[in-house]
């Protein structure tokens, strides 16, 4: 009661760095269930009551373990995130799809990913930040960069004329104010599912590419988003927690299935932008992006391309971060993209997916490039409020069922112990006991094999004993997920706890070794690991002159060859005859034809009576004109495994000779009238007859070529190394671009520096000794795909079927090869391909003595006298195995 005798009313309003929608809400509505019993007097310490109790609650921590609390009559849930790199989930995000038709939640999301200026509406205050929270979660993992405001009062209006990009919330009275006083705004109504702008003129919104929206509207149309239609067929719940129970796993497998499709259309739309990375010099090639975009998606991309979000994103990328999206894009990836991204030869189109091409109309389609997204502002809003016509499900055949599909991970709970009196002291520190004791019982009921779970409660009671002031027995519970789960070491606070320890405690740290380790490691080498070079470079032309050094990283970040060797052989052929440097023009010369080359690949359509007769993996890398040979009139074409000759007319295989078959391959003229024409001969073994075609000027170019294939195979087969193949491919095309670069009579003679192979086995004295070709089995070479060779430290074989996250599929023998610079590549032992490239988890150096340890990882980088397991599903360090006496030789 206030001084006049009249009544106040007052709000209670809970803080909490983390969004604990739907916990925090159910622990207001215990408070307000109790407020209504208790007299005006006992109000203020009803609520220090509960806010002691919430401050004695710990966050849980990244992954499967929730935590559990009685706040009477409700059991409360504080649920966890799935993973360090995810954001915490406790809100419905299903709200925006049963406010907003599909179209809608699209247009939505393409004012986000352009970074509009939006202000959502509605008449009921909880929904503005529920919807703006839940679109906030669709862009996972990008991350909105900007003012994020979700309930702005009528006194904050003006806010709205800010003219940066933000994202702001107010309630619907306010919308014809704000629709006249500011222009440039996207105005969404949630009340009746509406998108306006306040001045046409102002907002250029484009439409997301097609076959990512439509894939998207059908994944959503295909969701059951209707609680009480999903558990019709069970009994009603007689317990009030039991009912709460089934609707909070119902909303977590829905909230799944939201994320799923969210995230694959983001996958959709930006999954190629991987092949326009330089990882090395963190550069992205925004131009070459763009130009394998459909006309109908430029403007969308080019919106994207130019907002802080999409560099962020950029960034993690460049970084190798393994996030949702870099996760996806891994258990999407087919072998042969698989290849394709890890080594070092030129992307062309497989016979696979020339004929998956020809048979999908969609993508026919999009290669055409003449058709564009419907506008969907042009979509009528009915005056109603929007929502799914039909509570049935729609049929998902051919329209991405798999999201129906999606299993949410399991989880575990623990519960947290009664807090009676929480503003006495005893009575906390007696909580404090509790927790202690919960936790140390749960992780003595565990498995040998969980140490997932175990490292959650290591965390929770090394928190709980930093509340009681036990700071070595919470260090020593902290260290102890360098043995399970090193992914959730939280060092910063385990360096402020180093730091707050008093001398005495210091010296008794320092007397357990496992401490003195781990402040050795956290606190006393801070220095080791400097803040890495995170920016983004868009690729460009050069404007001067270039030596060689400057010519090699220009090389590197346009994508086209990343090995420094043979970009010197490179910088030796377009400088024949001239000064050692390269002019800007010549540069700019060569990246187009090379680019150009790549273009026609991709155009290449070869009929069915054609492909039959190749392999599934071959791609076509080079086709000459129609010339006349003494099999036909027809185009050579070349793959990385034969020669075959495409006739003209009706279309037709002709076999000219696989590389490993083939005897001599000679340049030579013969007469014609009064004209000596070029032409080239082939022999093959085991065949009299010599394959003859008149190239005429391409002749020199294609006698350089040939050889160079036959000799990078001979080598292969020599030294059981495929690489040789790839690396052959490489300098053919190489010898191409720089021909149609220099164009004089000096090109073939410049592209000769680049017959690397070809000259090996000239000047090979010996061949390689009967023996060791006996004895080798097969090469392979972990340094693939890097700028240059690495020393390897470590091999270690281990068994298929160990790692229960890994796929079926790539469930095979592995081989482990960890190289200098504290970097590890995984080859499939069955195959011999490269499983995983090339990833850094440290610098330490490495010995040679490991044992295989757990299901699923492998020890790599020696810490102290311990060792690090890697996850080939994750690519990350897991946790740090200490010294064993059984060794892995």
């Amino acid at each position: 009661m206030g001084v006049a005798g009249c009544f106040v009313p007052f709000a209670v309003c809970v803080v909490s760095k983390l969004p604990y929608y739907n916990a925090l809400k159910d622990c207001l509505s215990c408070l307000l269930t109790h407020l209504k019993l208790c007299k005006d007097f006992e109000v203020d310490n009803h609520i220090k009551d509960f806010a002691a109790k919430l401050s004695l609650i710990p966050s849980p921590p990244p992954g499967p373990l929730h935590l559990v609390f009685n706040m009477k009559p409700l059991q409360i849930v504080f649920p966890s995130r799935a993973d360090p790199e995810s954001p915490v989930i406790d809100l419905d995000l299903h709200l925006p799809l049963l406010c907003f038709r599909p179209e809608k939640v699209l247009q939505i999301l393409t004012c986000l990913l352009t970074e509009q200026r939006i202000v959502f509406f509605s008449s009921n205050w909880a929904l503005l930040p529920l919807v703006a929270e839940c679109f906030m979660a669709y862009l996972h993992p990008l991350q909105w960069q900007h003012t994020f405001v979700p309930v702005l009062s009528g006194q904050m209006l003006d806010f709205v004329m800010a003219p940066t990009s933000f994202l702001m919330g107010c309630h619907l009275d306010y919308f014809e104010e704000v629709s006249k006083e500011a222009d440039g705004l996207v105005l969404i109504n949630i009340d009746n599912g509406s998108i306006t702008c306040s001045n046409e003129e102002d907002v250029d919104l484009p439409d997301i590419p097609l076959l990512a929206a439509q894939t998207f509207i059908q994944r959503v149309q295909s969701l059951q988003l209707h609680h009480e239609l999903d558990l019709a067929h069970l009994g009603a719940s007689t317990d009030l927690n039991e009912g709460r129970a089934r609707r909070r796993a119902w909303q977590r497998r829905l909230n799944c299935q939201v994320q799923q499709v969210a995230l694959q259309l983001l996958f959709s739309i930006f999954r190629e932008v991987k092949n326009h990375l330089n990882y090395e010099h963190r550069v992205f090639n925004s131009e070459e992006f763009l130009k394998t975009r459909a006309p109908g998606d430029q403007q969308f991309y080019r919106q994207v391309l130019d907002t802080y979000m999409f560099h962020a994103f950029l960034k993690a990328r460049l970084s190798r971060r393994m996030d949702a999206f870099a996760q996806m894009d891994l258990n999407t990836q087919s072998e042969e993209d698989r290849l394709n991204g890890m080594l070092a030869s030129p992307r062309r189109p497989t016979i696979e997916k020339m004929a998956s091409r020809k048979s999908s109309a969609l993508h026919a389609v999009h290669r055409r490039m003449v058709v564009s997204m419907p506008n969907l502002q042009d979509i009528a809003v009915p005056e109603l409020l929007a929502r799914n016509s039909s509570l049935r499900k729609v049929d998902s055949t051919g329209c991405g069922s798999v999201v129906l599909n999606v299993t949410p991970p399991s989880t575990y709970t623990f519960k947290i112990p009664e807090i009676h009196f929480p503003l006495v002291s005893q009575c906390v520190q007696a909580y404090y006991s509790d927790c202690v004791a919960l936790l140390s019982k749960a992780m003595g009921l565990l498995a040998p094999d969980s140490s997932v779970l175990l490292a959650r409660y290591y965390y929770l009671r090394g928190a709980v004993h930093l509340m009681q002031g036990q700071l070595l027995d919470a260090l020593l519970d902290f260290q102890s997920l360098y043995k399970t789960d090193i992914r959730i070491f939280p060092a910063d606070l385990v360096r402020r706890t180093v730091g707050s320890l008093s001398g005495p405690q210091r010296a008794q740290a320092e007397r357990v070794p496992e401490l003195r380790r781990l402040i050795s490691e956290v606190v006393d080498k801070p220095g080791e690991a400097p803040k890495p070079d995170d920016r983004v470079k868009n690729f460009e032309l050069p404007k001067k002159h270039m030596q060689l050094d400057d010519f090699v990283k220009r090389v590197q970040e346009s994508g086209i060859v990343k090995d420094t060797n043979t970009i010197h052989r490179l910088f030796e052929a377009l400088t024949v005859g001239h000064q050692k440097q390269i002019d800007p023009e010549t540069f700019k010369d060569f990246y187009n034809c090379w680019k150009e080359a790549e273009a026609e690949a991709q155009e290449v359509s070869l009929p069915l009576s054609v492909t039959e007769h190749l392999d599934k993996n071959e791609c076509v890398y080079k086709l000459s004109s129609s010339v006349k040979t003494n099999r036909g009139v027809g185009k050579i074409a070349m793959t990385q495994k034969r020669l075959f000759l495409l006739t003209e007319g009706r279309p037709g295989y002709v076999e000219i000779s696989t590389f490993r078959n083939i005897e001599e391959v000679r340049s030579t003229t013969v007469a014609f009238l009064l004209l000596r024409i070029p032409t080239l001969k082939i022999k093959v073994v085991s065949k009299k007859e010599v394959f003859e075609a008149n190239l005429k000027t391409e002749c020199d170019l294609w006698h350089l070529m040939v050889k160079e294939m036959w000799a990078g195979k001979k080598l292969a087969d020599d030294h059981k190394d495929p690489q040789y193949i790839q690396q052959a491919l490489t300098h053919v095309l190489l010898m191409d671009a720089v021909v149609g670069t220099l164009q004089s009579p000096a090109a073939i003679y410049a592209a000769s520096k680049l017959s690397h192979f070809d000259r090996m086995k000239n000047e090979m004295s010996t061949p390689v000794p009967r023996t060791t070709s006996e004895t080798l089995k097969h090469k392979i070479n972990p340094s693939a795909g890097e700028t240059c060779p690495h020393a390897v430290d470590v091999l270690l074989y281990t068994p298929g079927h160990l790692d229960p996250a890994e796929k079926v599929e790539d469930a095979h023998p592995k081989l482990w090869c960890a190289l200098d610079e504290g970097k590890v590549t995984v080859f499939d032992a069955s195959s011999w391909t490269i499983h995983q490239q090339c990833f850094k988890v440290g610098a330490s150096k490495l010995v040679s003595k490991r044992r295989a340890i757990g299901r699923g990882h492998c020890p790599h980088r020696v810490v102290d006298s311990g060792r690090m397991e890697m996850s080939t599903v994750r690519g990350s360090g897991m946790r740090v195995v200490p010294r064993h006496r059984e060794v892995f030789n």
